[in-house]
């Protein structure tokens, strides 16, 4: 778990993967938050079913680096957005990280928080020198994210941006 100074983010287990998915409030009971009004993106469900879920299931791997990171706004007690970073580092000491806030929170420097919460994390991990990501080029407010934590834009496609920060 780690803390900031309005958000709690947590690491789900294979368990509250299953009740996530489900978006039933099941997950909310389980974690004792208020529940809030979710819809998960077709992309992330097939994340979570064809990728996510099978690597949470995977003793061998570090889960904290395969499942996605809740954040729980301090304040409401409720699930605001989510994290995931997407495997465990590479040779390079990279991980890559994807994210999204809730509609009803965006715009509130929420996952400016979450993402500093992450690096603040990450920095503690001996494996880890680096996190990329990537982001639309026309999702302004998902590039600013990262530009407010410092990230540095190295390369782009057709229609996405590539970021990375070092440690």
């Amino acid at each position: 778990m780690i803390e900031t100074a309005r958000l709690i983010l947590k690491p789900l287990t294979y368990t509250q993967l299953v009740k996530y998915i489900a978006a039933d409030g099941s997950l909310e009971k389980e974690l004792q938050l208020n529940t809030v009004s979710r819809t998960i993106s077709p992309e992330l469900k097939e994340a979570l079913e064809q990728t996510i879920l099978p690597n949470v299931a995977d003793t061998s791997k570090d889960y904290l680096y395969n499942t996605l990171w809740s954040a729980i706004a301090k304040e409401s007690n409720q699930i605001i957005g989510d994290l995931c970073i997407i495997g465990e580092p590479n040779a390079a000491g990279e991980i890559e990280i994807g994210y999204g806030t809730y509609d009803a929170f965006q715009g509130k420097g929420y996952m400016t928080e979450i993402v500093q919460g992450i690096i603040s994390w990450a920095k503690t991990q001996l494996l880890v020198k680096s996190i990329k990501a990537s982001t639309e080029k026309t999702n302004t407010a998902s590039f600013r994210v990262l530009e407010k934590n410092n990230f540095i834009k190295v390369g782009e496609t057709d229609t996405e941006f590539k970021w990375k920060l070092e440690f």
